[in-house]
């Protein structure tokens, strides 16, 4: 079953955990850049109601205020959290780590818009 039209103008919420000098987090940047730039040549193409909505953001664990993802995190970025924007629920988000493909952010992203369009 595929999210609805209302559901899919629900923003998707990216959170990359990240650190300097991190060459996997490179990498998982760039992936992300790739499924951003692959959802909205996509949606364009298939002329679809309502494209989909994506924020990114990226936290530095190394940063003195990121205290509590360093603690979670410091040996395992890249992490990528995929949730919902209007109710980021961080600590339950659907959460890719290490290396990961353009496709399985994708897989992700609508994993959490079906797990959305079910409740």
């Amino acid at each position: 079953m595929r999210p609805s039209p209302a559901l899919r103008l629900s923003s998707i919420q990216l959170t990359l955990f990240t650190r300097a000098n991190c060459g996997l987090c490179d990498v998982a940047k760039a992936r992300i850049g790739e499924f951003m730039s692959s959802s909205s040549s996509n949606a364009n193409k298939t002329k679809q109601p309502a494209p989909r909505v994506v924020n990114y953001t990226e936290i530095d664990i190394m940063d003195p205020a990121q205290t509590k993802w360093r603690e979670v995190y410091e040996f395992d970025v890249p992490v990528l959290h995929v949730d919902y924007a209007q109710t980021p629920t961080l600590d339950a988000a659907k959460k890719l780590m290490h290396r990961f493909t353009a496709q399985e952010v994708e897989n992700a992203v609508d994993e959490v818009e079906q797990r959305g369009s079910s409740s």
